[in-house]
């Protein structure tokens, strides 16, 4: 159980290394369902963004309030 744990912090550590290094987390006030969710899958991708995988949401629709 201990070793899952620190392998699992390690992963996301790594993933929000290379969200990161892609400028994700820059201090923009445009942001967007689809920019906070291509920020998330790449920080949960973890390693794998290294290897080549770069995942990206490209649309994100949400529901309007009603009125």
């Amino acid at each position: 159980m201990k070793i899952g744990s620190i392998v699992l912090v390690v992963w996301l550590v790594i993933g929000a290394l290379a969200a990161l290094q892609r400028g994700y987390f820059s201090d923009d006030s445009k942001t967007n369902c689809a920019e906070v969710s291509t920020i998330l899958v790449t920080v949960v991708a973890g390693p794998l963004n290294y290897v080549g995988v770069n995942p990206k949401i490209g649309n994100c629709n949400t529901p309007e309030p009603s009125k």
